[in-house]
């Protein structure tokens, strides 16, 4: 990716969530209660709960709210039940926003977002507009700061199966098919290497350079799609300059 790496939008996105501890709480524990339905409640033999754990205890999330969702996903407590959705749109300059939710009213979140991206002068798709133009990616983030050797890391993440290392400025990003996420991370905290994030992602072919009141409008599109409690994850490709981060 060109512009600010990946790493850099997700250490953006948790100063602002470390502003609303409550909304994000709600966002993980949901993500918790889904990935333990789907595939049961040991994060060993589930990828996807192993994330949401990690993202929960990276968060501060209290453990009786780790261990409500656990038991709601088992389906030990009474709760609503959330469907996952996707919405795919145009942001300005023709940016494709790939919007992931989980919902228990499929009609109120549609409302709130075609809402939101008109508000924004962007405009809602139909399914699958956007969607071609990113690839579904494990992520792990290591940051320059600890001492990391760029030749070391790249052996030790190829030869546990990642597909790319890039160079990101301040920290290298690893990308790898989402299967493989869990075994290139383990790979790299054997070999002493500190893992800053680790997460899947869309990650998109190509980005769009924005600046000026598209990038204004851009961070504020996807500033307000991350404060409704039904989303879960933005994901656009646009290439904000500095000044908008």
């Amino acid at each position: 990716m060109s512009g600010h790496s990946k790493w850099a939008n997700i250490k953006h996105k948790k100063g602002k969530m470390d502003a609303v501890r409550g909304k994000i709480t709600t966002k993980i524990s949901r993500e918790i209660a889904i990935a333990v339905r789907m595939g049961g409640s040991d994060p060993t033999g589930n990828s996807r709960l192993k994330l949401a754990l990690q993202k929960a205890r990276a968060n501060n999330v209290p453990k009786d709210n780790i261990q409500r969702a656990i038991q709601k996903g088992m389906g030990a407590m009474d709760g609503a039940s959330f469907e996952e959705i996707t919405y795919e749109g145009y942001g300005p300059a023709g940016v494709a926003v790939y919007v992931e939710v989980l919902t228990d009213n499929r009609n109120r979140t549609a409302a709130d977002i075609r809402h939101l991206f008109s508000k924004y002068g962007s405009n809602l798709g139909e399914s699958g507009c956007v969607s071609w133009m990113f690839k579904r990616r494990g992520l792990l983030a290591i940051e320059k700061e600890n001492g990391v050797n760029e030749d070391d890391l790249m052996i030790v993440a190829l030869d546990a199966g990642a597909e790319d290392v890039r160079d990101e400025g301040d920290s290298f990003e690893i990308l790898t098919d989402p299967a493989a996420l869990d075994a290139v991370e383990a790979a790299l905290v054997e070999a002493g290497v500190k893992v800053a994030a680790a997460e899947i992602a869309m990650i998109p072919d190509t980005t769009i350079a924005l600046s000026g009141a598209d990038a204004e409008r851009m961070e504020k599109l996807t500033e307000a799609l991350e404060d409704l409690d039904d989303v879960q994850e933005v994901f656009s490709n646009a290439d904000l300059p500095e000044t908008e981060e």
